[in-house]
């Protein structure tokens, strides 16, 4: 049975790994095909690439990108894309656009509350000041003691209706879909477990999603329980969309699983990795 694991991310984004110590970290734990999703961001491609060919590991470029559905934040990913294609490239420099002011207003919050430095805290951690996010926040907040663990960070800060959470205007899901296809990709749902939404809200996405040439849902997550293991399956089949299988493996000390480490897809699905192997 093949070890694949489609979504992980380096610090070209919000990781905190390089593209290429993931792909070594991957290959010693017995993956057999591994993807890196960065938040947004395709500039770690090459690396990855490069170094998954030195360690005969099969590499499938890939990107998360984050979609405002429904007044809710939804991440999409795409899955063996053409990382050059002019349409994805210049969508995702759309979206990276307004990260620094947003993280501006984040800071002003936190700080009203006290907490002093955010913005230039969070800054040197980001290796790409572009994708500076909220896991950049919370690692600031960690690193001086606000919080002892970034999971606390998010029950506490940065999520909404609590201190540094602001909105921002994503992608659309029929821009998201669109330039992934057009990089000859594949749609992906991701971890669709972790989104606020009731069930008839899961299969408007899921059927909006279909409609415009989506494929994929992610079943096996790092942000799942074994339950909504059991439950994206369901929805899986009955829909007849494919399976992905991915950890969403940020860093050794941050993931809830590591890279390979989750269990296999269950039983009677087609997965999303079915006809990339001849």
């Amino acid at each position: 049975m093949l070890n694949v694991d489609l979504h992980s991310h380096s610090h070209v984004s919000d990781g905190v790994l390089s593209p290429a110590d993931l792909a070594a970290r991957a290959k010693a734990n017995g993956v057999d095909i591994w993807a890196l999703t960065d938040h947004d961001e395709i500039g770690g491609i090459a690396e990855a690439r490069k170094a998954a060919a030195e360690l005969d590991l099969r590499f499938i470029p890939g990107v998360e990108i984050s979609i405002t559905w429904a007044g809710k934040t939804v991440h999409i990913v795409g899955l063996n894309i053409d990382d050059s294609n002019t349409t994805l490239c210049e969508g995702l420099a759309s979206v990276r656009g307004g990260r620094v002011r947003r993280g501006r207003e984040m800071a002003d919050q936190l700080e009203a509350r006290g907490i002093a430095g955010v913005f230039e805290g969070a800054l040197k951690l980001a290796d790409n000041p572009e994708m500076l996010g909220r896991t950049h926040f919370a690692r600031y907040l960690v690193q001086t003691g606000v919080c002892a663990t970034v999971a606390e960070v998010f029950q506490n800060y940065l999520v909404e209706g609590k201190p540094g959470f602001v909105a921002h205007r994503w992608a659309t899901l029929e821009q998201a879909v669109s330039w992934i296809r057009a990089a000859g990709g594949r749609a992906v749902i991701a971890h669709p477990g972790r989104y606020p939404l009731d069930a008839m809200q899961l299969g408007a996405l899921i059927d909006h999603f279909r409609e415009l040439g989506g494929e994929g849902i992610e079943v096996t997550t790092g942000s799942h329980t074994p339950d909504q293991y059991d439950q994206f399956a369901r929805i899986a089949r009955s829909s007849g969309m494919l399976a992905s299988r991915g950890s969403d493996f940020h860093g050794p000390k941050e993931s809830r699983v590591d890279l390979g480490s989750l269990p296999p897809l269950p039983a009677g699905l087609t997965p999303v990795w079915h006809d990339w192997l001849s």
